[in-house]
């Protein structure tokens, strides 16, 4: 009897070796950048106040003076697990962070939130691909179908991951007043038309209001959304 009672112990010891690891390992993926969903106490990704979204009463908020495209910021947030892509611009006020989602983290979405693709199937089912021309297909970063992932309204995406980003491009541009992220389809299409034009040394000053009026459609509910640089040099 004394010896099956130490071989009892010894079992119950090593199962709770087990089990005490089991936890460590998944608070330690709940607390990383591969998990946005989890909500659990004392997550490392909320402490502190919130870093995104509208955090001051001032109405001109989105009345940028100019942007420009920050490469440095594009390529912290696109190093994010989650993220597949990414372009920032910085301005007078703010920094606005267009996101492509992949996957490769969970809980990216909020309770609700509905991606935009269709990845398999008939392109013709896919959500709204009238909007899109052929001509312009080729040109986005982010299209209705066999692509990755956008998410329609900036408000269905996590808080976790909303968090994250505004820290790490706080951490760089600590000037910045307000972080305003979307996974928008026509949102990032058109940030990354801004890229593009940067990328090719040409100025974004010409495009400064059209930028305003995309921003505040995008956050604050504007009534007009601006067409696509691609969409003028189309014939």
């Amino acid at each position: 009897m004394p010896k099956k009672r130490m071989i009892y112990a010894l079992l119950c010891s090593a199962l709770l070796v087990c089990s005490s690891t089991a936890c460590n390992y998944e608070q330690r993926v709940q607390d990383s950048d591969y998990d946005y969903g989890s909500r659990q106490a004392g997550d490392p990704k909320m402490l502190g106040s919130r870093m995104y979204g509208t955090t001051t009463s001032n109405p001109h908020q989105h009345d940028n003076a100019f942007f420009e495209y920050s490469n440095t910021l594009s390529k912290k947030v696109t190093n994010l697990n989650g993220v597949a892509a990414a372009n920032v611009m910085l301005t007078d006020k703010n920094a606005y962070v267009g996101i492509v989602l992949d996957w490769t983290a969970v809980g990216t979405r909020g309770a609700g939130g509905n991606r935009e693709q269709l990845n398999g199937g008939k392109p013709e089912d896919a959500y709204n691909t009238s909007r899109v021309s052929p001509l312009e297909d080729n040109r986005l970063l982010v299209k209705p179908y066999q692509s990755y992932f956008s998410v329609n309204d900036h408000n269905e995406l996590s808080p976790e991951l909303k968090q994250t980003i505004a820290t790490r491009i706080r951490e760089l541009a600590p000037m910045v007043q307000e972080v305003h992220i979307s996974a928008n389809m026509d949102f990032v299409n058109q940030l990354n038309d801004y890229a593009v034009e940067s990328w090719g040394g040409r100025s974004l000053t010409p495009h400064v209001d059209a930028f305003n009026t995309l921003v505040k459609y995008q956050f604050i509910g504007g009534q007009e959304m601006p067409k696509p640089i691609t969409s003028k040099k189309i014939p």
